[in-house]
């Protein structure tokens, strides 16, 4: 094995960690996104494992690698990175990436509708300016909808009624506020066991299917605990991958939840703004209702803002026994 050089710009969007890979990665084959995403995970884990992993990265990195779109008419592709795996979409992920890659040359496309290709399918981003600099970055999520209602029995918690929904991946979100559960930094540990315990609770009880029938969609990324919030809509926790804390609101999250209150009439086009555990906050509106294969579905609109906080590279020396890196928590 040979010396692995990576370079890095890095961002957060909302609090949440974006690690933008520039280079040193090999060319991923592939047709399809969700196609380079299964030849990353059974080729290339062990960089993914290298730039989130410590001691270069930790249990809460995510990052992301740009490549080719894998659309005729697409600007870039994009996969998405974190603990555990790969990700089939990210939002704090698009909104990081625009700003990154517009402000840093790393793709080319029209700044008011950015053509990417994700996992999950076709996103569509807007970059805002004020003075010449991105601020917020907008995007058209993939068309996001209610699966089920399902109960499960969590120790400590009892009987947990969930709402599995997708808005670029599956989540159960669930009402903290009935389960007693405070969404702040404080009690981030005891939010990491619950939404751990419930998210493999919701596996066993519910077989997930998405409508474009393509299994690699069907699996559940985490759990979404949700509180009422003085000066917002509403508060996200999301507990995902192996345990991973978002800092953000979780821009899939936002979209799932707002395919949830548009089904239960409680919310129609106009933007709500959705909080994070930190206090940062993503916006979030119906753009649309469709048919999905059958399901009834929304097409969300997200908003948010993103930082960059610096440049990096990273080495891998063949000799070092902990160069695939690890995690504690």
């Amino acid at each position: 094995m040979t010396e692995i050089k990576i370079t890095t710009i890095e961002a957060h969007t909302a609090g949440e960690p974006l690690r933008v890979i520039t280079s040193g990665y090999p060319e991923i084959p592939g047709d399809t996104i969700l196609q380079r995403r299964a030849y990353a995970k059974q080729n290339l884990d062990h960089l993914r494992r290298m730039l989130m992993l410590e001691p270069r990265g930790h249990a809460d990195m995510y990052g992301a690698l740009l490549m080719p779109a894998a659309t005729a008419d697409g600007d870039v592709g994009v996969l998405f990175l974190h603990n555990e795996g790969y990700s089939t979409m990210c939002g704090h992920g698009i909104i990081a990436m625009v700003k990154v890659g517009l402000e840093h040359g790393l793709f080319e496309a029209d700044e008011n509708d950015i053509k990417i290709d994700t996992p999950a399918g076709r996103i569509r981003a807007k970059a805002h300016r004020e003075d010449g600099v991105i601020t917020d970055v907008s995007f058209v999520n993939v068309p996001s909808f209610v699966f089920a209602e399902t109960t499960v029995t969590v120790p400590e918690l009892g009987d947990v009624v969930c709402t599995v929904a997708y808005g670029g991946a599956f989540y159960a979100y669930v009402d903290a506020d009935a389960l007693g559960l405070q969404l702040d930094p404080a009690h981030c540990q005891q939010l990491i066991r619950h939404g751990t315990t419930i998210k493999h609770a919701v596996m066993k009880a519910c077989e997930l299917r998405h409508p474009s029938g393509d299994e690699d969609l069907n699996f559940v990324y985490g759990t979404i605990f949700v509180s009422k919030q003085a000066g917002a809509h509403s508060r996200n926790v999301c507990i995902f991958a192996d345990g991973e804390v978002d800092r953000s609101p979780t821009g899939t999250g936002v979209s799932g939840r707002a395919a949830i209150h548009h089904s239960r009439g409680e919310l129609q086009d106009e933007w709500i703004r959705i909080e994070s555990i930190l206090g940062t906050s993503f916006e979030v509106r119906v753009l649309e209702t469709v048919d999905l294969a059958g399901t009834k579905a929304i097409v969300p609109e997200v908003r948010g803002r993103a930082h960059v906080t610096g440049k990096a590279e990273f080495w891998m020396d063949p000799s070092d026994p902990l160069r695939d890196g690890f995690v504690i928590r």
